[in-house]
């Protein structure tokens, strides 16, 4: 686990809220803090979706970020800065599986419950904090270390800098 202080936050945003450099994530969860509360569960509603709409999903549990990114959006825009925003990322299942193989953890992929990025806004500073969720303890800290690693190559690739907290 890694905690790295935005340095641009109005370009990292536009990252985030506008591009689509974080498109491809999944979202576990969105919290934002306005003149109201706002939260969203990335969690995809199953009941909603025909049979053949669901199948199309490719068995994703989650919705993707560039399709929520809209709505979060709404939210965030206007005169006033938030008071604090909390956005859960999740890498996709096929990422996931790359940084694991890259990795050469001897994890069985099945253990893997995901590897997390969390977004934090508070108090006009912002901080991207990685998580990795694995359904039996180990002391075996390199699929970690192969998350954040790729996080910060990826973040370097599209010319997000940061600093190490």
């Amino acid at each position: 686990m890694i905690s790295l202080k935005i340095i641009d936050i109005k370009a990292f945003m536009s990252s985030l809220l506008i591009q689509n450099v974080f498109d491809n994530f999944l979202l576990s969860e969105l919290h934002i803090n306005t003149s109201n509360y706002f939260n969203i569960s990335g969690k995809l509603n199953e009941e909603y979706y025909s049979p053949e709409e669901f199948k199309l999903l490719e068995g994703r549990k989650y919705s993707a970020w560039g399709e929520i990114k809209p709505i979060a959006y709404s939210l965030i825009k206007g005169n006033k800065l938030p008071l604090s925003i909390k956005i859960v990322l999740l890498l996709a299942s096929s990422n996931t599986e790359n940084v694991l193989h890259k990795s050469g953890a001897a994890i069985p992929f099945g253990d893997i419950n995901g590897l997390f990025l969390n977004i934090r806004f508070d108090k006009g500073d912002l901080y991207l904090i990685t998580g990795t969720s694995i359904k039996n303890f180990t002391m075996d800290k390199t699929l970690e270390r192969a998350w954040d690693e790729d996080l910060k190559i990826f973040l370097r690739h599209y010319g997000i800098a940061v600093e190490e907290d």
